[in-house]
């Protein structure tokens, strides 16, 4: 979702000169960034100015809690296959992203910079968490020994076009997005008056989250990584590579479903299950420093929720026509 969204304004002349032909790309099928022959033989052949490494595997709480090694150990191939390789030949800038997951599970709201490594994450996705941790240090590492330019970027909770709406490992709204549309379409179908049918959510819906639309974010990685490197330096902490991106605005995730539920035009009600892990109480970034170098973000929650619906309904179609 993210690289794409990069690809797409790296060719948007408002926000790049580049030209499609001045774009190394690769989809997960070409190559296996969990290779280290595979990434190393990619960067020998193709030697690369700048990297954007919006690689992970992601998902949601259940995904988290089934999969941990398998989250833990992907990502942490991926980035250190990258991040060494690319130093290897000469790559002088890499723009890393990371996760609000990073920060303690209690970090002070909204969370700063400087909470990393203050305090116990939260346990539904350490082993992610602890990943894209040691991506930015691997970040800071290189930079400290090696003297090269690479920078983290953390973003809140991104959602929108190239989503994954699977029904079990996806993030938050685009599950969110699927059931609702799912709900609908039962209760059409059968003819089930809005009184007598309901969604039932995993969790309180009392979390707090923060949310930004996927095309914001891809702005601020291109923001970021050609801000000239005194003017870098000079807004982030010391010895530090990893600055926050975020809305700015937080939502339970009680009103995040009433607000998708209305999207979607669903009329029947919402139930919580609050047996269900909530994960941490709050996550809202605190992106002051970003703020302070000229990014903010563009698009609105409802509105990117409205885009985010669409594509839901492009990409269900062509599932449908598929099977």
């Amino acid at each position: 979702m993210v690289g794409s969204a990069i690809v797409r304004l790296l060719l948007d002349s408002r926000y790049s000169k580049l030209r499609r032909d001045q774009l190394i790309l690769r989809t997960h099928e070409e190559l296996d960034l969990a290779n280290q022959a595979e990434v190393r033989k990619f960067f020998e052949t193709e030697k690369p100015q700048q990297v954007y490494l919006a690689a992970a595997k992601v998902g949601g709480i259940h995904a988290n809690n089934t999969y941990p090694a398998d989250f833990i150990y992907q990502n942490l191939m991926v980035e250190a296959n990258i991040i060494h390789e690319a130093w290897k030949v000469g790559v002088k800038k890499i723009l890393f992203l990371g996760s609000s997951c990073i920060y303690p599970k209690q970090a002070p709201q909204p969370m700063t910079e400087s909470s990393l490594l203050k305090g116990v994450l939260e346990p539904t996705n350490e082993p992610y968490a602890i990943a894209k941790i040691a991506g930015i240090k691997l970040c800071e590492s290189y930079n400290r020994q090696h003297g090269t330019d690479y920078r983290s970027v953390m973003p809140t909770n991104l959602y929108g076009p190239g989503d994954n709406y699977h029904p079990e490992n996806s993030h938050v709204i685009p599950a969110l997005i699927r059931r609702i549309h799912e709900a609908k379409e039962e209760m059409e179908a059968q003819s089930i008056p809005a009184n007598l049918h309901s969604v039932n959510i995993w969790g309180s819906g009392t979390p707090r989250r923060e949310f930004l639309f996927v095309d914001d974010m891809a702005a601020a990685c291109i923001h970021v990584m050609n801000l000239d490197q005194s003017i870098y330096e000079a807004n982030t902490l010391p010895m530090q590579s990893h600055i926050n991106v975020g809305f700015g605005e937080d939502i339970t995730i009680r009103e995040l479903a009433i607000t998708i539920a209305k999207v979607i035009k669903y009329k029947g009600s919402l139930t919580f299950d609050s047996s269900k892990h909530d994960g941490a109480p709050r996550k809202l970034m605190d992106s002051t420093l970003l703020n302070n170098i000229g990014w903010r973000p563009k698009v609105a929650l409802c509105e990117g929720l409205k885009i985010a619906y669409q594509d839901f309904l492009n990409t269900h179609k062509l599932s449908i026509r598929e099977k």
